[in-house]
């Protein structure tokens, strides 16, 4: 089946919009400074794993263990907002006594930060109207950039600078708690039918 360009083009940007790889790059390095390091093959690979699974069993796992999408963006926003708590007040909420660089670059690097409550149920609702094709695609042109973000993570910490990273951070602290607030506030309105 030949690919249609400008599909591709759609659900590429729709992805590489929820993802929002480059407005985690002050989270990304505020988990650095906590563990050493963050393994950007691990990191992408599994954000990956899980978008493809999801892409396919989304619906189905989650009906599986009785969990709606609606209370699962719910559960996702609450880590996001936590996440968003720490970066803006500058206080330890996620300790890292015992964090690795792998483990960390699962939890809160690729879930829910990559492969998200947003970024899932976008590929659920992308499902409904576009080819499997199309959307697998998208989803590895998304993760080549994931990774060239992470990988290169060193240098554009040492272009931003101390101060540059301390107002960065700050900055998308308040706007990740905003999306988890609007994330939060939408769900708990589907899922209560307000």
């Amino acid at each position: 089946m030949p690919i249609d360009l400008k599909e591709l083009s759609t659900v590429t940007l729709i992805l590489f919009a929820i993802i929002d790889i480059l407005g985690s790059v002050p989270v990304i390095l505020d988990i650095k400074s906590k563990v050493g390091q963050v393994d950007a093959k691990y990191a992408t690979g599994v954000s990956g794993g899980i978008m493809i699974v999801f892409l396919f069993l989304g619906k189905e796992l989650l009906n599986l263990i009785g969990i709606d999408v609606a209370s699962f963006s719910l559960a996702g926003s609450i880590v996001i907002f936590l996440i968003g708590l720490e970066m803006t007040l500058n206080r330890d909420i996620f300790k890292s006594g015992n964090s690795t660089p792998k483990s960390t670059s699962v939890v809160p690097i690729a879930f829910p930060m990559i492969a998200g409550a947003g970024t899932l149920t976008t590929l659920l609702s992308l499902r409904s109207e576009y080819h499997v094709q199309v959307i697998m695609i998208a989803i590895l042109i998304n993760l080549a950039f994931i990774y060239i973000v992470i990988r290169f993570i060193p240098k554009i910490e040492h272009l931003l600078g101390d101060t540059g990273i301390n107002i960065s951070r700050k900055i998308f602290g308040v706007i990740l708690l905003s999306i988890s607030i609007k994330l939060f506030s939408k769900n708990l309105a589907i899922l209560f039918h307000f």
